[in-house]
């Protein structure tokens, strides 16, 4: 699927099948990851109503992604303190957090990979770090509490740079 100029538009039939509008032919769960990954701009709409039902779907992607292959990106700890967000007066506010988490975790990882492509071993071990101090709460403690726990911290950074260097290799 080329990447296409505007927003695509998905058409989700009552029985469950997907109708790409651009391309004139049905597609998967799986296609549809594949154009998220591409940043490609879709909107999936009810074949009988109308209905606006992206969020739906794009939800079912991410329970699809859960499920297959056992690596799981949501722990159950995360996903109970997710479900206990709804409902809340701060529900609002934990989506825009979570959107600009996840858009700068993704930045930094993009810069992470250009500067893993470059052998740029040392900027991408700092880059880590930034990370960790932006989203790891440990990271935050003061100066005299930070020098006592400094090999368990970065033992924990190498833990999750690795991590991290694993996701990018998969990529």
């Amino acid at each position: 699927m080329a990447k296409s100029i505007g927003t695509t538009i998905i058409k989700k039939y009552a029985n469950r099948r997907l109708y790409n509008t651009a391309t004139s032919s049905y597609v998967t769960l799986d296609d549809l990851a594949k154009m998220v990954r591409k940043e490609e701009e879709f909107s999936v709409l009810d074949a009988r109503t109308g209905d606006d039902i992206t969020q739906t779907v794009l939800t079912q992607i991410v329970f699809e992604q859960e499920t297959d292959g056992g690596n799981a990106l949501l722990t159950p700890a995360f996903l109970r303190r997710l479900i206990a967000c709804y409902g809340d007066r701060s529900q609002a506010i934990a989506g825009e957090f979570l959107d600009h988490a996840m858009r700068t975790f993704t930045e930094q990882r993009s810069q992470m990979a250009e500067r893993a492509a470059s052998g740029a071993a040392g900027a991408i071990e700092e880059e880590a770090r930034r990370t960790a101090e932006t989203f790891h709460p440990a990271f935050r403690a003061t100066r005299h509490e930070r020098r006592r726990s400094d090999n368990r911290d970065i033992e924990d950074l190498r833990a999750q740079f690795r991590t991290l260097q694993e996701r990018l290799d998969r990529l």
